[in-house]
């Protein structure tokens, strides 16, 4: 939908001329903004090596398109808005960290880059016979996005918002006056992502952890907006698994790990008895074999070369075993190895799941629109 702004102009028959209204643009500490996000992303929230970053593409590409506004003034801005923290160091030294603040930009940024490409898809990723997002009305309020259906936006509000940001003799609606009222669906999901930080992960010179952060990041971000009834919890898997919060997100490293897939599916199974909802589900985005697993006596087996019989069969009993509690599992591989493909094809057999082969640049619209397949179907 594009927005019309009246202009009003030298007489012409209605007073009036028309133009397409373009949007506000951005300053130059806006588009610093843009960059330092994702630049946090790929250094795992380190600010001095993002700042480095930024001050190299400023000499190149002049990133503000200000010759006054440097990284040394942006970097100002930040702590003055509150968008950095500090933190002291092991050594004593004090370091600028992300705060809470800007964490949750770095997640509402992850959700656009994400989740606005996929509405935004002509092939029509939300196809559903059931009108509008949700069944029950919310008594939240939030700016309208580019995707939200017009029977959405609350025209009282809006108007009332107009009117303030307007004056008196060239009242008009912009685009940023208009608010949705936010609508969420009676039924509950509890869904457990999973996310491999095995070495593979950033092999052969091709970063795949960093796409999964964000994923994972507009996850979280979607489910708090659209379906607060909603949970969603996160864990890492490599030679053990273990639970991770929203918050550590962006700071995720690859380790010196193997895969072990098992583990992952143990405590994701763990976390899901705990909740109480109907229908649970994994997610799990891996890009490599399972590699490694744990043995009753604490010892790790392990093997690199090739799809290990023996760890490959403790793989597909938990397939099963999920399958058994009625957990459907939805696995990404954004690898294209049709050898590892078809280990992928027997445990998703086995879980009677689904099994998706794609690659980075997809993965995240494509497991966001299977999340809201999963949902229309158990509503």
């Amino acid at each position: 939908m594009q927005f019309i702004r009246l202009i009003r102009s030298q007489r012409t028959m209605k007073g009036y001329r028309f133009s397409i209204y373009t949007g506000k643009e951005k300053s130059p500490f806006e588009r610093y903004l843009d960059i330092f996000k994702e630049m946090l992303l790929y250094t795992s929230g380190d600010v001095d090596e993002a700042i480095d970053w930024l001050r190299e593409l400023d000499k190149q590409y002049d990133i503000s398109g200000d010759p006054s506004y440097k990284t040394d003034q942006f970097l100002e801005d930040l702590k003055k808005r509150g968008l950095l923290r500090e933190e002291i160091r092991p050594d004593g030294r004090i370091s600028q960290v992300p705060s809470a603040r800007m964490e949750q930009l770095i997640r509402q940024n992850a959700l656009e880059q994400i989740f606005g490409k996929l509405r935004k898809t002509p092939k029509g990723n939300h196809k559903t016979k059931k009108s509008g997002t949700g069944d029950e009305m919310s008594e939240n309020f939030r700016p309208y996005t580019f995707g939200d259906s017009i029977s959405s936006i609350d025209w009282n509000m809006s108007l009332l918002n107009a009117q303030r940001n307007s004056e008196i003799e060239n009242f008009q609606i912009r685009e940023e006056d208009l608010v949705v009222r936010e609508t969420f669906h009676n039924s509950q999901v509890s869904t457990v992502l999973m996310i491999d930080i095995s070495h593979s992960m950033i092999l052969y010179g091709e970063d795949r952890i960093t796409p999964a952060k964000k994923v994972a990041l507009a996850l979280s971000e979607l489910i708090k907006i659209r379906y607060p009834k909603d949970t969603l919890d996160l864990l890492v898997f490599g030679d053990d698994a273990w639970p991770v919060s929203i918050g550590e997100i962006p700071y995720l490293q690859v380790g010196p790990y193997h895969t072990n897939t098992v583990a992952g599916l143990q405590l994701a199974i763990d976390i899901l008895r705990k909740r109480k909802a109907t229908n649970k589900q994994i997610f799990m985005i891996t890009d490599g074999k399972p590699s490694c697993i744990k043995e009753p006596d604490g010892t790790y087996y392990k093997n690199s070369f090739g799809l290990d019989d023996y760890i490959v069969g403790r793989c597909l009993n938990m397939a099963a075993q999920c399958r058994r509690l009625n957990i459907p599992i939805t696995t990404f591989m954004i690898a294209r190895d049709p050898y590892l493909q078809q280990f992928v094809k027997k445990f998703t057999q086995a879980n009677k799941g689904k099994a998706l082969y794609v690659g980075l640049k997809n993965l995240g619209e494509i497991i966001l629109e299977d999340f809201e397949k999963n949902r229309i179907k158990k509503i």
